[in-house]
C-alpha cells in the first residue's frame, strides 16, 4: 500500500513537473512567437539605436574644375521602423501605404516600385522584363519561398496571401506589395529605414506633415542627391547612379553596403565608387516610455572624394554639336549615328567622347522606357562599345609594318594599273592616281589599293597583325570605364569559326576589310601613337582625385606607358608625311584649308551589311584619323559616321573640334599663311 502511494506521488510529481513546463514553454512561445514583435519594438522604444547618417557622394568636375555632377539637398520620404506599424499590424500598414501611394499618383510623383512583376497588355500579371537576378531573389527561400518554376502568378498570389491584401483591387495590391515586399527584403528595422520616394517636392512634404498623425512612421529626411550641371554633357561617359541589384549586393555586402544604398551603376559613377562613395555618418535614436525621442549626432559623415576627369567640357560640347551637325546634314541610307574621340597624344588624356544619337542624363528616370526603345540606341556608347571595319584608316599601319620589315625600301615605287590580279582574281583600286607609279608617301595621301594589296602581299598577315597588336589594335586600350575589345583577323581566329583562312583575306586584311573590327577609342590611341613618335599611351578619363575639401590629393594619375613600339623614325617620318598630304594636297585639303594649325589625316571607307526595311543590304561607313598639329603633334581624333560614303564628308567634325582648341586651348601659334613675309 505504501509503496503503491509512493508511486502516485512520483506520478503527480512528473505530472506536475511537466505541467510546469509546459506552462512556461507556453508563455516562452507567446513571448518569442506571437508577442514577439511587440516585444521588440518596446524594446526598441526604450533602447538607444544606432542609425547610419547617409554621406554624400564625391562631385565630379572636368579638368579644368567646371563642374560636371554636383550635390544638392532634397527630401526623402522614409519609413521609421520604431514607429511605424509592426508586420503584425499588416492592415495598419497596407492602409497608410495605399494612402501615401494614392497620394503621390495624384500628385504626378513617383515613389519607389521595385516589384519584378508587371500587368502586362492583356492585363495579366507577368514578370517584369531584364529582371531576372531579382525574380530569382524573389522566389528564394529568404523571401517567398517558392520554386524556381514558379510563375508570375504565383509570386503574385503569394504576396497578396502574405500581405492580406485579398481586399484590394489587383492593381492596388500589386503597389502595397511592392512597398511591403522591400521592407522585407531590405531587412526593415530601426537601424536600417525603408526609403518610399527620393526628391520629393516641398508642396507633398507638406500634405505628409499636415497628416502626420495618419501616417505614422513616415518621416521626411533632407538628403543629398546628384545633380547635373548639363545632363547633354559626355552623359555616356559620366555614368549614372542606381540601386543595388541583386546580383551586385552579393559583391557589395562584404564592403558594408546595405540593400537600400544607392551605388554607380556605369560610367565614372561606377568605375570611381569606391573613392566617390563617402564615409557615412551614424546618429543615435532614443525614445523613453513616454514617447518621447531624442536624436543625437554620433559621428559625423565624411563627403565622398572628388572626382577631376580629363574631359574639357567645352571642348566636349563642341565635339557633340559638331557630330550632330554634319551627321544629321546628309541623307544616308541609315539613320544618323557615329561617334569622335579626342585624345592628347602625350600622355592618353582623354579630352571628348562623344556619340550621337545622345540623350540628357539629368531626364533619364522620367525617360528611360522611350530611351531604351529609341531608334538609334541613344544609350549606346559607340565611341567605346562599337566595333569597326576601319577600312584605309588601317593603310599607314600596313606602312609601317613594310618599312620595319624592309620589304619595301623608303623610295621604292610601285605601278598601280588599277587593278590588281591576286590569284586568278582582280581586285580594283578604286581611286584615280595622276602619276600610275607612287612610293609610300603618294599611296597613303591617294588611300592606293592596289599599293597596299601588294604590302600586304609582301609582309603577310602574321607581320601585319604583330604591328597591329603594337599599336593597340583588338584589344581593350584600358579606360576606366566599360569598352569593347574589337577583333584581329587572323587565321587563329577563322578557325573558331570552322573557316581556312586564303590568301584573299590578307590582302583584304591590308586595305582594313576582311574581319577586323575596332573601336573608336582604339582607332583615336593608334593615330596618336603614330604622332608622337611610337609610344602608346594608356587612355584615361581620371587626372586626379581630391578630398571633398581638397586638402589633399588621393590620387594623381600620372600617365602609364604601355608599350614603346620601337618604329624608326625614318619610318614613322615618311607615313606622317602621308598624312600630312591628305589635309594639305589630298581629300581633306578643302575642309581642314581655313585651321590655325597644320594637320595630318587619313580617310577610310567600310563596306558593311545592315539590314534595312527587312533586306539586307550593303552601306558604307566613313571613318578617318587624324592629328595636329602636323610638326608637333597635340591631340589626335578619330570619329565613324555610319552610313557616310568616306570619311571626307565627315572629316568637317575634325576640323571643328580643331578650330576650337587652337583657338581656345591649345598652345600652338597659328599658323602663317602661304606667302607670308617674315620680318
Amino acid at each position: 500500500m505504501k509503496k503503491k502511494k509512493r508511486n502516485m506521488r512520483g506520478f503527480a510529481a512528473i505530472c506536475l513537473i511537466f505541467a510546469a513546463f509546459g506552462a512556461f514553454s507556453a508563455v516562452l512561445i507567446k513571448v518569442q512567437l506571437v508577442d514577439g514583435e511587440a516585444y521588440a519594438a518596446a524594446g526598441n522604444s526604450l533602447t538607444p539605436k544606432t542609425v547610419v547618417v547617409k554621406a554624400a557622394r564625391g562631385e565630379i568636375l572636368d579638368r579644368n574644375g567646371l563642374p560636371l555632377i554636383v550635390n544638392r539637398q532634397g527630401n526623402s520620404i522614409i519609413f521609421e521602423s520604431a514607429f511605424f506599424p509592426t508586420a503584425r499590424e499588416q492592415e495598419q500598414r497596407n492602409t497608410i501605404i495605399a494612402a501615401l501611394i494614392r497620394l503621390f499618383e495624384e500628385s504626378g510623383a513617383q515613389w519607389q516600385d521595385k516589384l519584378p512583376l508587371v500587368f502586362d497588355a492583356k492585363g495579366s500579371i507577368a514578370f517584369a522584363p531584364d529582371r531576372e537576378s531579382d525574380i530569382a531573389a524573389m522566389k528564394s527561400k529568404d523571401m517567398l519561398n517558392l520554386n524556381n518554376y514558379a510563375t508570375a502568378r504565383n509570386c503574385f498570389d503569394a504576396l497578396i496571401e502574405r500581405y492580406g491584401l485579398k481586399s484590394y483591387k489587383p492593381e492596388e495590391a500589386r503597389k502595397i506589395a511592392s512597398v511591403c515586399y522591400e521592407l522585407k527584403r531590405i531587412g526593415f528595422s530601426v537601424s536600417n529605414p525603408y526609403t518610399f520616394a527620393e526628391d520629393v517636392s516641398v508642396e507633398l512634404v507638406a500634405k505628409i506633415k499636415e497628416n502626420s498623425s495618419f501616417y505614422k512612421g513616415v518621416e521626411v529626411e533632407i538628403v543629398p542627391y546628384r545633380e547635373y550641371a548639363d545632363g547633354t554633357v559626355a552623359p555616356h561617359v559620366l555614368g549614372m547612379t542606381g540601386a543595388i541589384s541583386a546580383e551586385n549586393y552579393k559583391q557589395l555586402k562584404a564592403k558594408g553596403y546595405k540593400l537600400n544604398d544607392t551605388v554607380g551603376i556605369n560610367g565614372i559613377e561606377a568605375a570611381m565608387e569606391d573613392y566617390l562613395r563617402g564615409t557615412n555618418g551614424e546618429k543615435t535614436v532614443s525614445t523613453d516610455s513616454e514617447g518621447n525621442t531624442t536624436t543625437k549626432i554620433t559621428k559625423q559623415p565624411v563627403q565622398g572624394n572628388t572626382v577631376i576627369l580629363t574631359i574639357d567640357s567645352n571642348l566636349q560640347r563642341v565635339a557633340q554639336a559638331a557630330l550632330k551637325e554634319v551627321l544629321t546634314s546628309f541623307k544616308t541610307p541609315v539613320e544618323p549615328a557615329g561617334s569622335v574621340v579626342v585624345l592628347k597624344v602625350d600622355t592618353g588624356e582623354v579630352l571628348a567622347c562623344a556619340t550621337y544619337p545622345s540623350y540628357d542624363i539629368s531626364t533619364y528616370g522620367e525617360n528611360v522606357d522611350n530611351l531604351s526603345k529609341a531608334s538609334g540606341s541613344p544609350l549606346w556608347n559607340r565611341a567605346l562599345m562599337s566595333a569597326y571595319e576601319w577600312g584605309s584608316t588601317t593603310k599607314p599601319s600596313v606602312a609601317i609594318a613594310a618599312l620595319e620589315e624592309n620589304v619595301l625600301a623608303p623610295a621604292e615605287r610601285f605601278y598601280c594599273p588599277g587593278s590588281y590580279m591576286y590569284y586568278g582574281r582582280r581586285f580594283k583600286c578604286e581611286q584615280y592616281h595622276a602619276s600610275r607609279r607612287v612610293n609610300v608617301v603618294n599611296a597613303i595621301k591617294e588611300s592606293c589599293n592596289v599599293f597596299f594589296y601588294e604590302m600586304g602581299d609582301r609582309v603577310g598577315i602574321t607581320k601585319m597583325n604583330e604591328y597591329r597588336t603594337l599599336l593597340g589594335m583588338g584589344q581593350k586600350t584600358g579606360v576606366e570605364i566599360n569598352e569593347a575589345p574589337g577583333r584581329l583577323d587572323s587565321p587563329d581566329y577563322r578557325k573558331t569559326l570552322g573557316q581556312t583562312w586564303v590568301p584573299g583575306f590578307t590582302i583584304q586584311s591590308a586595305i582594313g576589310q576582311a574581319g577586323n573590327l575596332f573601336t573608336p577609342i582604339q582607332m583615336v590611341n593608334y593615330c596618336a601613337t603614330v604622332a608622337n613618335g611610337g609610344t602608346r599611351y594608356q587612355p584615361h578619363f581620371v587626372q586626379s582625385i581630391r578630398s571633398y575639401d581638397f586638402s589633399k590629393t588621393v590620387l594623381d594619375k600620372t600617365p602609364v606607358v604601355v608599350c614603346q613600339t620601337g618604329f624608326s623614325k625614318g619610318t614613322l617620318d615618311l607615313v606622317q608625311h602621308g598624312m600630312e598630304l591628305v589635309c594639305s594636297e589630298g581629300y581633306c585639303r578643302k575642309v581642314f584649308a581655313g585651321l590655325p594649325v597644320k594637320a595630318a589625316a587619313k580617310t577610310g571607307t567600310s563596306q558593311v551589311m545592315k539590314t534595312i526595311n527587312g533586306k539586307s543590304t550593303k552601306i558604307n561607313n566613313g571613318l578617318l584619323i587624324c592629328y595636329a598639329p602636323a610638326e608637333k603633334p597635340e591631340i589626335a581624333v578619330s570619329l565613324v559616321a555610319e552610313g557616310f560614303q568616306s570619311g571626307t564628308k565627315a572629316a568637317a567634325i575634325a576640323a571643328e573640334i580643331f578650330d576650337y582648341y587652337f583657338r581656345n586651348t591649345g598652345s600652338v601659334e597659328p599658323a602663317l599663311a602661304e606667302n607670308t613675309l617674315v620680318g
